[in-house]
């Protein structure tokens, strides 16, 4: 007898200090189907999937997997029910390959020996069988963000997992890449395999998707035949009212010229070649100028030299000063606010509190410190008017520690600070990555009403609905260099996909190459 649902999740129930995470939540999924889960940033969606794979235990509740009732206490009783979790910050060990990675935790030995040519054998027939391709004996810190994802994935399957979580999968991939990643899903599932979809992205929820359950605030609202539902309609029941997906901005009206670079240069660690190469533009006050090409390709490097984060040749000029040679500090307190594209590594001291992390470039002003002494009241007072206007959800307010806070309210975090800062430019990286669309709504606003009040943005997306709504130019680079100079009114989606691939280069750039 063939069983309705493969997992019921029936009244879960999970309590922090100050906040109810989850609240009577029911999730059921059938065998074989995609079924996603949709909802704000700190909604409860994470932490229904860590009660499931049993790195949270519940409070309330029960669990039936292939209608028996459980209890999951950890991550090797989900591993042992078939039950595996690919996380949004992966769990993968650096220094270590690929194939330790995925064996890791399940080695196979013969006498206190490694079995490891079997090993590889099973991996190569998995990754051949559901086209994961990867490098088994290169090492994690050397292989892309999206082998990445796929080593997590042949982890599942390496387990013989049959159901897979994939928590915000496509939050740190490129569009070719998402297309890829949802073959994979739809092939798992034909297998028989059930998916649970965590993401924020309504399109791609209606290109995988079976079903979808909507939370909000901790709370269950719905389940839908997604196929059923508008994008507007899963937009109303995730945040609970019309949410506005089309970018609505005025004609920019470009000014001074804000930054000036001139034949910067970047050479790449493990080699001599060069990451940025002779790269020169300019940005103009009252103007969103996005950076737009394939992952890799140069523009985090770009970015982290016009920080100061990083060396690099050339000239630098942001308000006609020339900033070459001057430090971080200096560039932030001259006019560069800057929303990194790590937020964890560039954006946040994790184990601060919010009220520590808003003041990590200005402690040191006379508002914020007398005679070397931190002025705590003033400070808490101002990470209470950060965190009301820019809605930033916390269950402790000021003295929450970042680390236990969502990805999407920690990216709020990070732009209250940029934001509120004195700038004259606004360098944003990748800043709705894993947002939910409320969110998303609220920073592209941010964005253009940073423009509108007379700041240079230089926004930097791999997401292409993005460059083109919110961008007043795009500059499309490719391996090191910027290949084309266009408006988003003067080229299609297929064009800036073939100047993203190297395919085509704008006209002026193809006069330049060829002098």
């Amino acid at each position: 007898m063939r069983l309705e649902y493969v997992l019921e999740m029936r009244d879960i129930t999970k309590v922090f200090p100050n906040i109810v995470a989850n609240d009577r939540i029911t999730l059921k999924v059938a065998e074989g189907e995609i079924h996603a889960i949709l909802g704000e940033n700190g909604a409860g969606k994470s932490t229904l999937m860590s009660v499931l794979f049993g790195i949270y235990n519940l409070d309330e509740g029960e669990i039936y997997v292939r209608g028996k009732k459980t209890l999951i206490n950890n991550p090797n009783d989900a591993n042992n029910l078939g039950i595996g979790m690919v996380h949004q910050h992966f769990k993968l060990v650096e220094n270590f390959t690929v194939l330790e990675n995925i064996i890791l935790g399940v080695e196979t030995a013969k006498y206190g020996v490694l079995r490891v040519n079997e090993a590889r054998r099973k991996v190569l027939e998995l990754s051949r069988k559901y086209g994961l391709e990867v490098e088994l004996d290169s090492k994690v810190s050397e292989i892309s963000v999206a082998m990445r994802q796929r080593v997590e994935i042949l982890k599942m399957l390496y387990r013989d997992n049959d159901i897979l979580i994939l928590d915000e999968p496509t939050a740190v991939l490129t569009p070719q890449e998402i297309d890829e990643l949802i073959k994979i899903m739809k092939d798992l599932a034909a297998e028989g395999k059930s998916i649970i979809f965590i993401s924020h992205k309504l399109k791609e929820i209606k290109q995988v998707a079976d079903r979808c359950t909507i939370l909000r605030k901790g709370k269950y609202v719905d389940t839908v035949n997604v196929q059923d539902a508008t994008l507007e309609d899963l937009s109303e029941m995730m945040v609970g009212r019309k949410v506005q997906l089309e970018v609505d901005k005025t004609e920019a009206i470009p000014g001074d010229v804000i930054l000036k670079v001139e034949n910067l240069c970047v050479k790449a660690k493990e080699s001599k070649k060069l990451k940025v190469n002779n790269v020169s533009f300019e940005l103009r006050r009252g103007e969103i100028t996005c950076i737009a090409g394939v992952d890799n390709n140069g523009q985090s490097e770009l970015v982290l030299a016009i920080a100061g984060m990083i060396d690099s040749t050339g000239t630098i000029s942001l308000n006609g000063e020339d900033l070459s040679n001057s430090n971080v500090r200096f560039r932030n307190t001259h006019g560069i606010s800057h929303i990194p594209e790590d937020r964890h590594k560039h954006g946040l001291v994790l184990d601060f509190d919010l009220a520590s992390n808003f003041i990590l470039q200005t402690y040191f002003n006379q508002r914020f410190q007398k005679n070397g002494f931190l002025k705590f009241n003033e400070i808490n007072s101002y990470a209470e008017k950060l965190i009301q206007e820019y809605d930033v959800r916390s269950a402790l307010g000021h003295e929450s520690i970042v680390r236990d806070m969502s990805g999407g309210n920690q990216q709020k975090a990070i732009l209250a600070r940029e934001m509120d800062r004195e700038h004259s430019m606004l360098i944003a990286v990748q800043p709705t990555r894993g947002l939910d669309v409320g969110a998303i709504e609220f920073i592209h606003k941010q964005l253009i009403k940073a423009r509108d009040d007379g700041k240079a943005v230089l926004l930097v997306s791999l997401e292409l609905d993005e460059v083109m709504d919110v961008s007043d130019r795009i500059l499309v680079m490719y391996e090191g260099e910027i290949v084309a100079d266009v408006l988003p009114k003067n080229v299609t989606f297929r064009e800036l996909g073939l100047y993203m691939s190297g395919s085509k280069k704008g006209e002026e750039y193809e006069a330049i190459v060829a002098k």
